[in-house]
């Protein structure tokens, strides 16, 4: 539930406590929709935002190790739990939900019945996030638990994104794209808003729904960490309104405050 303080942080005057400058570190999920949110709550407020958007676990530990981030949108609830558990910032709030789809190149043949069954074929390159650095590659870790074939598709997969030595995609490019069009894997597990981004950068590019029984769902945790100015509240405000649920909506998320 957002605050009434929205009322006053939209007003037409912008306070000099408010005028300071927000650091908002977030998942790279999030970049496009986030991005547009950050330059909305600019144009209304008049304060600007640096953004910085990586894997959630990295980014959480660049946090831990003194690097200065007001609000924190991380792409599960663990990572600014951890946080809040250790004292650095207050209540973590649910804003967004995400689940994941298969990402696959052109010649793959699949469906979302065949899925699991490409997916353990011993000729097909599956590629995943890094788990721990990069909730993506949690999420689909649990999906490899629930599908009873755990051990030999955690046994396969290639962690080609999220990690610190990740390799990184051209400039430009956004990175599932780059690494299926790059012949690095032939069906990719990610967020199925990264999905969408990929196939509108290489529209040969296939989305494949996860089968029910093996869907795994994305919570979307947002915290404000301590000594952030005032309007570091203002921005999580704003995000969590419907001016900002609205965009992440339009991106494609689920979006429990409505929009």
């Amino acid at each position: 539930m957002y605050r009434t303080l929205i009322a006053a942080v939209f007003a037409v005057t912008v306070t000099p406590a408010m005028a300071q400058d927000v650091s908002l570190f977030a998942a790279g999920s999030l970049k496009a929709a986030l991005s547009d949110v950050a330059a909305g709550f600019t144009a209304a407020t008049g304060t600007s935002v640096a953004t910085s958007f990586g894997p959630s676990g990295l980014m959480r530990e660049r946090i831990e190790a003194g690097e200065t981030a007001h609000v924190f949108a991380s792409a599960n609830m663990r990572h600014p739990q951890t946080l809040a558990d250790a004292g650095k910032g207050g209540a973590v709030t649910l804003f967004a939900r995400n689940r994941l789809c298969g990402l696959a190149r052109p010649e793959v043949e699949v469906s979302t019945a065949t899925l699991l069954d490409v997916m353990l074929a011993e000729g097909t390159r599956l590629g995943t996030s890094t788990p721990k650095a990069d909730p993506s590659g949690d999420y689909a870790f649990a999906l490899f638990d629930k599908s009873g074939h755990a051990d030999a598709l955690k046994g396969k997969a290639l962690q080609l994104t999220g990690g610190p030595d990740s390799a990184k995609p051209p400039q430009g490019r956004n990175t599932y794209a780059w690494v299926l069009d790059s012949d690095q894997a032939d069906v990719f597990l990610t967020y199925c808003t990264n999905a969408v981004l990929a196939m509108k950068e290489v529209p040969d590019l296939q989305i494949i729904q996860i089968p029910e029984a093996l869907s795994v769902g994305a919570d979307y945790g947002l915290i404000v960490l301590n000594d952030a100015p005032e309007a570091a509240q203002a921005l999580a405000d704003y995000i969590l309104s419907p001016e900002g649920q609205a965009v992440l909506a339009d991106y494609g998320f689920d979006t429990p405050n409505g929009g």
